[in-house]
């Protein structure tokens, strides 16, 4: 069975956005420099991988979702997307859909969350899922038939992989961060236990769970500051719980039902060509979108 490409698309909008120069702009003077950066990522995935199902998740709030409620200062660390950024979004998402492409986007789920739900669907239909992204936090989806594809680097890896790449297997990934934290999230962690540490702490005891109910092993193993570190974890329990929770991945979202998951509809032309008219499309993509 094909697999359902799952695209983390706020990262290639991101990455567009940081990449691309700042010479592009629609009818009215907006910027569209991620958007025209996002096209060409689109066209080449779609001509090069023809995909037989494909969902772009989107993150709809760029500033806040549910983890916000559990803790404010998730994601406290970045500044506010500015307008013209949240614009260039809206414009990004329009154009998957005048394609026919199905979008997932939430105001109260991040693009993860999204992911990770799509990707539970499809694996109880037994479809593998490609997930288009570099975020190591995606790889604590994997099963033992999905892939995570790094699509800018071009570098590819499944199950196994996880452990090689981050010293965990993928279902400890979310206890890891609990411990680890995660300065790009602003996920505290625990203080003190860095990447090495929480490695060899889970490759112990298995699980952050294990770890926590059996802490009075901690101070004697074979490990740098192991007692120091049992006292920490002693102290900053919760937080470790409450870093784990804010690193997991939501796979219970409520999805469309119609269209079937990751099945394309029919082009929107008149919609394609008036959106192309706007963002100013060059006649070169332009050509390729409607070749799609």
């Amino acid at each position: 069975m094909n697999p359902l490409y799952l695209v983390d698309s706020s990262m290639y909008v991101f990455r567009a956005w940081f990449s691309m120069p700042k010479e592009f702009f629609d009818v009215d003077q907006n910027p569209t420099n991620a958007v025209q950066g996002f096209t060409r990522f689109l066209c080449e995935l779609i001509e090069r991988e023809k995909p037989e199902r494909i969902v772009f998740a989107f993150d709809e709030s760029l500033d806040s979702n549910f983890r916000n409620e559990l803790y404010p200062a998730y994601k406290a660390n970045r500044d506010p997307a500015p307008e013209e950024l949240k614009v260039q979004f809206d414009y990004c998402k329009r154009l998957c859909r005048a394609l026919g492409f199905q979008v997932l986007a939430d105001g109260y789920f991040e693009a993860d969350d999204l992911i990770g739900s799509a990707l539970t669907q499809a694996r109880a239909e037994g479809r593998p899922s490609l997930i288009l992204s570099a975020d190591k936090d995606l790889s604590q989806l994997l099963g033992e038939h999905d892939e995570q594809w790094d699509y800018a680097k071009n570098v590819r890896w499944r199950l196994p992989g996880v452990k090689a790449k981050h010293g965990v297997h993928a279902h400890q990934l979310a206890d890891y961060l609990g411990l680890t934290g995660d300065a790009v999230d602003n996920i505290p962690g625990v203080p003190g236990i860095g990447p090495k540490t929480a490695a060899t702490l889970l490759g112990h005891f298995g699980s952050l769970d294990a770890l926590l109910d059996r802490l009075e092993e901690l101070p004697y193993l074979r490990l740098r500051s192991a007692a120091i570190h049992a006292r920490t974890l002693h102290e900053h329990r919760e937080m470790a719980l409450l870093s784990r929770k804010l690193a997991t991945i939501r796979c219970d979202v409520p999805l469309p039902q119609e269209p079937a998951l990751g099945v394309r509809q029919t082009s929107d032309g008149d919609g394609l060509q008036a959106l192309a008219e706007r963002l100013r499309l060059g006649p070169l993509t332009r050509r390729r979108l409607l070749s799609l």
